[in-house]
Parts: C-alpha cells; sequence; structure tokens
C-alpha cells in the first residue's frame, strides 16, 4: 500500500477512527504531499500518528487547526520562521506583534514596487522619446529643471567600459542599486566648449528621478533654454556634433551658460546593434 492513502483500506489505528492519512489530507487542503513533509521537517506540523511498521503518517482535527493556521499566514507572505516561532508559543498578543510587523513589511514591499513601477514607467518613456527622435536636427528647446548628482572626473568614453570607474564612483555608500540606464551623462565646461576642446570632458552626472534617494548631495539643475541635437551613434561621435552646435550657437548670437549635457539614451547596455544606438547633447545657452 502505497502512503498516499486515496483507494486503499485503512489500516486499524489505536481507537480512533478520525485520523487521515497524508495523502487525504493533501486532497482535502490542496497541498501538495512536499508540503506537508517539508512542514513536518521545519517542525510545524507533527502527524497525529505515525505506523512503526509502515511509516504512513495519520492526521486528525488538531493538525487540520494548525495547517489552517499555517495557511493563514502563509497567504499573509509571513515566513516559515516567524510561523514556527507562534506555533511553539500560541498567544493573541505574540499573534497581534507578528502581524504588525508583517503588516509593516508588506507596506515597506509595496513601497519599493511602487517606486519600481514609477521606474519601469520613466524608462519606457524614455526609450520610445529616443526611438521616435528627430535625428541630426539641431533646436533650441527648453530644458525643464531636473535634479543630479556629479563628480570632477575624466572618463575614456570610447568604450562601455570607460564609463563604469565613474559610475561605480557615483554609487559607492549608496545603500540600494540605482538604476542608471539612460541617465548617465558626461559633460564639457563651458570654457572648454568655448575654446573648441570638443572631447575635454569634465564631469559625469546622473539624472535622478523623483522617487530616487540618494545618500549624499545632490544638485538641482534649473529650468533653462537648450540647443540640442539627438544623433545614431555613442559618445565617441560626439565631436563632430559639438563643433555643429557651437557654429549654430554663434551664427545665431547666443552664449553658452554651462557645462554640457551629453547621455547616451540608447546603448550598448540596451542594445547589441550599434545603429541603434542615440545619444543626445543639450548645450544651456541664453
Amino acid at each position: 500500500m502505497m502512503e498516499n492513502g486515496r483507494n486503499e483500506e485503512r489500516d486499524t489505528l489505536p481507537g480512533d477512527d478520525r485520523l487521515f492519512r497524508i495523502g487525504e489530507v493533501a486532497g482535502m487542503f490542496n497541498v501538495s504531499l512536499g508540503t506537508l513533509r517539508h512542514y513536518e521537517c521545519c517542525g510545524l506540523l507533527e502527524p497525529e500518528y505515525v505506523d512503526p511498521r509502515t511509516g504512513y503518517r495519520y492526521y486528525g482535527t488538531k493538525q487540520f487547526e494548525v495547517l489552517n493556521t499555517i495557511r493563514y499566514l502563509r497567504v499573509l507572505d509571513m515566513p516559515l520562521t516567524q510561523i514556527a516561532e507562534f506555533l511553539h508559543n500560541r498567544d493573541v498578543h505574540v499573534i497581534e506583534d507578528k502581524l504588525v510587523a508583517q503588516k509593516a513589511l508588506i507596506e515597506r514591499k509595496q513601497h519599493e514596487l511602487e517606486m519600481v513601477s514609477r521606474k519601469i514607467d520613466h524608462r519606457l518613456e524614455r526609450l520610445r522619446d529616443a526611438e521616435q527622435s528627430e535625428f541630426d536636427v539641431i533646436r533650441v528647446v527648453r530644458q525643464p529643471a531636473c535634479r543630479i548628482v556629479w563628480i570632477r572626473d575624466s572618463p575614456r568614453v570610447d568604450s562601455y567600459l570607460g564609463l563604469e570607474y565613474s559610475i561605480r564612483k557615483l554609487e559607492r555608500h549608496q545603500k540600494d542599486s540605482l538604476v542608471f540606464l539612460g541617465k548617465v551623462g558626461v559633460g564639457i565646461a563651458r570654457e572648454s566648449l568655448e575654446q573648441g576642446e570638443y572631447a575635454d570632458y569634465g564631469l559625469v552626472f546622473l539624472l535622478l528621478d523623483d522617487e530616487d534617494e540618494y545618500e549624499g548631495e545632490t544638485v538641482t539643475l534649473p529650468e533653462t533654454d537648450c540647443v540640442r541635437v539627438r544623433f545614431r551613434g555613442s559618445h565617441g561621435d560626439a565631436p563632430g556634433r559639438y563643433r555643429e552646435l557651437m557654429r549654430y550657437i554663434a551664427g545665431r548670437g547666443l552664449a553658452v551658460t554651462g557645462f554640457s549635457r551629453e547621455v547616451t539614451l540608447v546603448d550598448e547596455g540596451l542594445t547589441s546593434d550599434p545603429a541603434r544606438f542615440v545619444t543626445e547633447i543639450c548645450i544651456p545657452v541664453r
């Protein structure tokens, strides 16, 4: 006879015909045999009786009560270790404390999921905006205010790896990992732009979303007019674009007011096809 106990005759038990084999219990509670055995291994659910000859496990109403409690607390996402602590010390105040703690944990998770959802929305918005770009056209655009964190650095921008060291510096001392895809930029100071030094990158910055929590000093760049161009390519293709932007600025009697903001919106972190790369350069002007 198999232990699942679905069709075979039940053994004679010591004075109690209200005991059920493990297979019957699994069917009644819609759980697997493995789950019941796992609960037993964890010390959560001991059978009422184990036949010393066959090893068959039998469960009664006491185990049903425990199993219902386990299933209820699992629905609330309470870990098995916490459930075991309660089952070994069942008390109204104990369960109240555990439920309060579990509610706080769920609320934190909910907050984190809401933040992730907003990040996904921002990511989708940026990707769609990048793919729908008007390429190789210089325009004056109004850039909204944005919050950044930045460091003075002279990164190599001719490869994806070149920015990694700077990114690690920006990430240092952060409790939570930040999502950098499409948000890391490099900049050239106004003086270098005016002197035609279009490979003289002097800073690396990170654009922060509203929900980003950064452990350190941040800077809010005010809303401003910018001369902007988007093109297919990456940072290594930027010097020629800077020359075009600076000629445009000079031809319209504009003045550069700050460092450039160069961001690869789509790079090899998002696609293996270099022909799909999208980079944006903005130079603030007045």
